[in-house]
């Protein structure tokens, strides 16, 4: 099926005020969607006359602050680090805007603030689209071989607030058909478990009655799922099946323990995964063994701790081990 997508540059003015400390970004509106086409801002290294070169594309989805254009430098000192440039890379950051962003337009899906990370649908300008759709529709576009014939991955990379995006959508998304896909998933706050299971100091168990009421709906489990996920008629063990398979490196920082933190989810449902981001990624890739045993499903996702990296997006995307291991044998 074919995505319509066309790009606007905007001018010139507009992007000095926007992306002064972005060097080598171009500020573009992409128009995504099947039959209801819509805008949404990124930034990219793109070449609209030249986009058939790219040969890997990289995507990275910003965090709570929906800076963009900062996750956008950052992805480009990981692939300068990893040997990567030129027009052989598409970089791509998407922005996710709230109705009071400056850039917003009507004609963009626009969300309450961080509502977005979930996978929520629009509630602004293009309303009812969930940021969930949104990368579908933009892995879509990629997959297009008439566009991109040479394509061989793409690579999608979130951070914080984009990894609890990318955690769901690498179990809930739908697969695009022909296209590799690695997630790349970092130091988020929380994650989605697939049964009322939580980590416990001797193993994992569900939380008695009264203890924590909702903590396994989403975001942080399957019950009361969005309609994203109600569409694609999937039971938990066939989320798990497909999820074991799909290519996901998870990471987080060191020094990202500081369980007082003000942008780290505390809510209930997330302090039920551990004290801090440290605890509750190690306690989800136990989780997937746990599940591995008891569904009988194979599963072999990375995992790497940052050394000295707390929680900076900036810090951990430049890491020169990160490009390593994200991009092994480049140089």
């Amino acid at each position: 099926m074919r995505v319509s997508c066309t790009v606007k540059t905007w001018g010139m003015a507009l992007l000095l005020s926007l992306f002064s400390s972005v060097t080598l970004a171009a500020a573009q509106v992409l128009q995504l969607g099947r039959a209801q086409p819509y805008d949404l801002l990124a930034y990219s290294n793109a070449d609209p006359l030249r986009p058939e070169l790219a040969e890997r594309a990289v995507v990275i989805v910003h965090g709570v602050r929906r800076n963009a254009q900062d996750y956008y430098a950052g992805a480009q000192q990981l692939l300068a680090n990893a040997g990567l440039g030129g027009s052989a890379v598409l970089l791509i950051a998407p922005n996710f805007l709230s109705a009071d962003d400056s850039p917003a337009t009507e004609a963009m899906p626009l969300w309450p603030k961080d509502q977005w990370m979930q996978g929520s649908e629009s509630s602004a300008g293009r309303r009812g689209i969930a940021t969930f759709s949104v990368l579908d529709d933009l892995l879509a576009y990629l997959a297009d071989s008439r566009r991109f014939p040479r394509l061989k991955e793409v690579v999608l990379i979130g951070h914080s607030a984009g990894a609890q995006l990318m955690q769901r959508y690498a179990v809930l998304g739908k697969a695009v058909a022909g296209l590799p896909v690695r997630y790349v998933i970092s130091s988020p706050s929380s994650y989605l478990y697939l049964d009322a299971n939580r980590p416990t100091p001797t193993g994992f168990a569900a939380l008695p009655g009264k203890q924590c009421p909702g903590y396994n709906q989403y975001r942080y489990g399957l019950e009361q799922p969005p309609a994203y996920l109600v569409s694609q008629g999937l039971d938990a063990k066939q989320l798990f099946r497909r999820y074991a398979a799909r290519n996901v490196t998870y990471l987080v920082g060191a020094r990202d323990t500081h369980a007082a933190s003000r942008i780290m989810d505390h809510s209930c449902g997330a302090q039920a995964q551990g004290r801090n981001r440290v605890e509750r990624q190690l306690g989800y890739l136990r989780y997937e063994g746990f599940l591995s045993r008891a569904w009988a499903v194979d599963i072999a996702h990375r995992q790497f701790v940052v050394p000295g990296v707390g929680h900076n997006a900036t810090h951990l995307l430049t890491s020169p081990q990160v490009a390593r291991w994200l991009f092994p044998g480049e140089r």
